[in-house]
């Protein structure tokens, strides 16, 4: 029998018990997978962005010594439906049909138009050149706002427009408020489009029915349960007859947050030839056929009274959809539709949400999902508000935050945030950062006319996480809803056996949900096992994004926890010959109270409810437990991010100097965990601010293709961060936590591009977009230099 653990695991800094597995090769990714049998699948793609498919003939593939099998899209149409999308945001949102692979049209270039089966990947790459495919171009359509315009290409000529809907969303009177404002800014933004880049690779294993007529898929996916139901429609398999497996996940950011057509593809193939089927994606595959992030153009206007305090926001936006509507496709630009006020008090908010259709990769979430874009916009406007109202932008947000005495507080965009502490955030980090002290410096290299200038960037954020409340999902029209499971088996031997329906991609859920487990049931951490990510193992599930697995799947295992200390408390109070009330339960042990030697372990408990010899009348021989919890609210962490910058005006050059981020994330169960999702976090940000882009030509074809073209930043293009913490504990959750894994990428590309235009300003410069590469840092000075001449 093991012992009982006295020392408190939450916040604790626990090196992660998944790791020495991980980083050591002892785990499964699927494309480490093998199975008896195996076939592998490759896929040709469309190498126009729009075009009509004429002909696809696969004839000469199949003669290619290896190949089982060829399919063109018209093959195997009629075994698979649409590729799902489960958020109609609006009544007349325009649905395309979405096949897994063309069949009369590619709308992108690395639509599918065919796929090839061989007994070796190699073999399947080869034989796609053997694929014959006539095509008529047609006309690509790429911008935004050209796509709305009478008389555009259309992307799917059948429904007749680009638009795909229009979402409003308005409170208060923001045209009085205007009329009345002494100040009004407006000011566009553009968010461009990323591209997830997983340290591993999605893949694919799909096996086909055994005896017992099941189906197995293996994918890399964060969302086991939502593949399951959604691949059951998309290809007519039972969804109790389809077993989604998630091994261990190297990374996704929302990239794996969906469902591809590659899973349904292996599905129908496996099924076709009675054999399983394995397709991993290359890189540059993965650059042209995995969702894309961001994608958006923002116009932003913000009244204000002359001493600085704000009055209204109205946003304008227009989103990138690309060519077809992925899972939440419409959706994610709408999460950060509530999250444009920040964290701001204000009088009349209008927000007005376009989707397009372009014929580029489509897009959906990617990691934030519509909160990055949000909290970009109004950080940007506030240093640009505070330039025009020659305020230092820091007293601007002072001026108009919520106070700490105002929370629970509810937002102009309708959201009431539970909790918050904005002053203590902000004042660590200017501590910390040193901000007085940067700012003379700033102004003395200004006046000695140093080429390399300082920038000092500053972002105050909040988001909304946690998702998310299943009436709130319902009313925003998501078919799904928001609640999440767990269950805790208390085993003979004195182990416990947790399943959670979240699904860990590189989070730590293993660690943080036996730290919650072992201070609830008292049993060492050792002693717990995590099971996740099977569809078979842990039959119901929401799996994981969003920042929702601690506040709901984690707060989830804690009530699970306490149901089993309470059905163990009967038992253990029978064995004791005391009543329940009598008992005090701490540290794994029951004891009678005034009688401490008169005690029983859980552990104990568990193996006599094992053996059921002498149990309560009545009761049922187990103390087992399970608890869903649907949450009342989202979370609401926050945070202040400082960022000092050195911007060379004649090379066009920015380098960071020091980075400081004060964020509060409610409780911690693991600081060590919290320090590294915040760091990840910094580096995806600040990649979007200075280095990442999807670029495409006149013709929808992607430049950035490769890794060699695409610029993700290492270690060395990236500072020292400095990190620290505030704690305001969530009021919406048991365990008072709130969501951290997406905070730092909201917060830092607004501070870093803030530190970019502050540094430039005293030349005349009030943006640079987005990524503030040298050449567009340099141009932008020089526009500015020549605007100054004309001017004089």
């Amino acid at each position: 029998m093991t012992q009982q653990r006295t020392e408190r695991e939450i916040g604790r800094s626990r090196v992660r018990k998944e790791d020495a597995r991980l980083v050591t090769g002892r785990t499964t990714w699927t494309d480490n997978i093998t199975v008896t049998g195996l076939l592998h699948m490759s896929i040709l793609r469309s190498p126009m962005a729009h075009a009509t498919v004429d002909r696809v003939d696969v004839s000469r593939a199949l003669r290619q010594p290896g190949v089982v099998a060829a399919f063109s899209g018209r093959d195997l149409a009629d075994e698979l439906g649409s590729m799902p999308c489960v958020w109609p945001v609006t009544e007349d949102i325009v649905m395309p049909h979405h096949p897994a692979v063309a069949v009369d049209e590619v709308r992108y270039a690395g639509d599918p138009v065919a796929v090839v089966i061989a007994r070796d990947r190699y073999t399947a790459a080869d034989a796609l050149e053997a694929v014959d495919v006539d095509y008529t171009p047609l006309p690509p359509v790429l911008d935004l706002e050209a796509a709305l315009a009478d008389g555009a290409p259309l992307v799917h000529s059948d429904k007749g427009t680009n638009r795909c809907y229009t979402w409003p969303l308005a409170t208060g009177d923001y045209d009085a408020e205007k009329a009345r404002a002494d100040v009004v800014l407006r000011r566009r933004y553009t968010q461009q489009r990323l591209i997830p880049n997983a340290i591993e690779p999605r893949a694919v294993v799909a096996t086909p029915p055994t005896a017992s007529n099941e189906y197995t898929l293996y994918s890399s996916t964060q969302i086991p349960h939502i593949v399951r139901v959604t691949l059951s429609i998309a290809t007519g398999i039972p969804e109790n007859q389809l077993r989604v497996v998630a091994p261990d996940v190297g990374g996704g950011f929302g990239s794996k947050l969906q469902v591809y057509g590659e899973e349904a593809l292996a599905l129908a193939v496996a099924r076709r030839l009675g054999r399983p089927v394995k397709w991993t994606e290359s890189r540059s595959e993965g650059y042209q056929a995995t969702h894309h992030g961001r994608g958006q153009l923002q116009d932003v206007e913000i009244a204000a009274t002359k001493d600085g305090k704000l009055l209204g926001l109205r946003v304008d936006l227009l989103a990138d959809m690309g060519a077809y509507l992925m899972l939440i496709s419409p959706a994610t630009p709408l999460l950060g539709a509530f999250m444009y006020p920040g964290i701001y008090k204000m009088n009349a908010y209008t927000f007005n949400c376009t989707g397009v259709f372009t014929t580029r990769t489509p897009t959906d979430a990617y990691r934030g999902a519509g909160r990055p874009e949000a909290t970009f916009a109004i950080e940007r406007t506030m240093d640009e508000l505070a330039a025009e109202l020659g305020l230092d932008p820091m007293e601007l947000r002072r001026r108009n935050w919520i106070g700490h005495e105002e929370f629970p507080y509810t937002s102009v965009s309708g959201l009431t945030y539970d909790s918050g502490n904005y002053e203590a955030a902000t004042d660590r980090a200017l501590a910390l950062f040193g901000y007085d002290d940067l700012r003379a410096e700033q102004r003395e290299r200004s006046e000695r006319g140093d080429p390399v200038r300082l920038g000092i960037g500053i972002s105050t954020y909040t988001e909304m996480c946690g998702l998310a409340p299943s009436r709130i999902l319902g009313e925003l029209r998501y078919v799904a809803g928001g609640w999440e499971s767990a269950s805790i088996r208390m085993l003979p031997t004195g182990t416990v056996e947790v399943t959670t329906g979240t699904t860990p991609h590189g989070q730590g859920h293993a660690t943080c949900w036996s730290q919650i487990a072992a201070d609830v049931l008292g049993v060492p951490f050792e002693d717990i096992e995590v099971v996740h990510g099977d569809t078979r193992a842990v039959p119901q599930g929401m799996d994981t994004y969003g920042s929702r697995s601690l506040v709901i799947g984690g707060v989830a295992v804690h009530h699970a926890a306490k149901k089993v200390v309470e059905k163990a408390r009967k038992v253990a109070a029978h064995l004791l010959e005391a009543s329940e009330t009598d008992l005090d339960f701490s540290a794994g042990k029951f004891t009678v109270r005034g009688s401490p030697e008169a005690s029983k372990t859980i552990q104990e408990v568990a193996f006599e409810t094992f053996h059921s010899h002498d149990l309560p009348e009545g009761m049922e021989p187990s103390i087992n437990a399970e608890h869903v919890v649907d949450p009342d609210n989202f979370s609401f962490p926050h945070g202040t991010h400082l960022c000092a910058i050195d911007v060379d005006t004649e090379t066009g050059r920015a380098r960071i100097r020091s980075y400081v981020c004060v964020d509060d994330v409610g409780k911690v169960i693991n600081p060590m965990i919290v320090q590294g999702q915040i760091h990840g976090g910094l580096a995806q940000g600040i990649a979007q601010a200075l280095y990442e882009e999807a670029v495409y030509d006149t013709e929808g074809n992607l430049l950035t293709g490769t890794m060699a073209d695409y610029l993700v930043p290492s270690a060395v293009d990236l500072p020292d961060f400095v990190t620290d913490r505030t704690e305001t504990p969530a009021t919406s959750n048991a365990l008072g936590v709130k969501g951290v894994g997406e905070t730092a990428t909201i917060a830092s590309t607004p501070a870093v591009v803030n530190a970019v235009v502050d540094a430039l300003r005293p030349l005349g410069v009030t943006d640079v977009q987005m990524p503030c590469t040298p050449h567009r840092i340099w141009e932008a000075v020089r526009q500015a230099a020549r605007a100054e001449e004309v001017s004089a």
